[in-house]
């Protein structure tokens, strides 16, 4: 099963979902290193975000990490990105793992996987369910 990940996008979710991206900044050691993790990240893994509105959108990451220094990329937060397939539409709360529900209740801005032995089969599900 692909692996699932979090990814809070607060300044970037509309471009992200525009655009058919997954980024992230960085602008230190730490939040580098993240960036080295998320490059490793492999092709057709599952991720999550949420909107400024509570809604659940499901994507799917693939290709290799690029760097974006337009000032649009910039301003989201999203330097850093890769290609993701995201659902055309909001996944309804009751359809998110419930482990994705709590990682995001649990607040953070960080790019994370997810460790449960259910959130793979349940996001596949969800992805399923919506023609994908």
């Amino acid at each position: 099963m692909p692996n699932v990940y979090r990814a809070p996008m607060p300044d970037g979710v509309e471009r992200a979902l525009t655009y058919g991206l997954f980024g992230m900044a960085a602008d230190d050691e730490r939040s580098l290193r993240r960036v080295e993790r998320f490059e490793q990240v492999p092709d057709g893994s599952f991720v999550w975000t949420r909107t400024a509105s509570g809604e659940y959108f499901l994507g799917r990451i693939f290709g290799s990490l690029r760097e974006d220094h337009s000032d649009d990329a910039v301003a989201s937060n999203m330097i850093f990105v890769r290609d993701c397939e995201w659902t055309g539409e909001p996944v309804p709360e009751h359809e998110v793992p419930a482990a994705t529900l709590r990682t995001f209740a649990r607040g953070g801005r960080n790019f994370q996987q997810t460790h449960d032995p259910r959130v793979a089969a349940e996001s596949a599900s969800a992805w399923r369910a919506r023609g994908r």
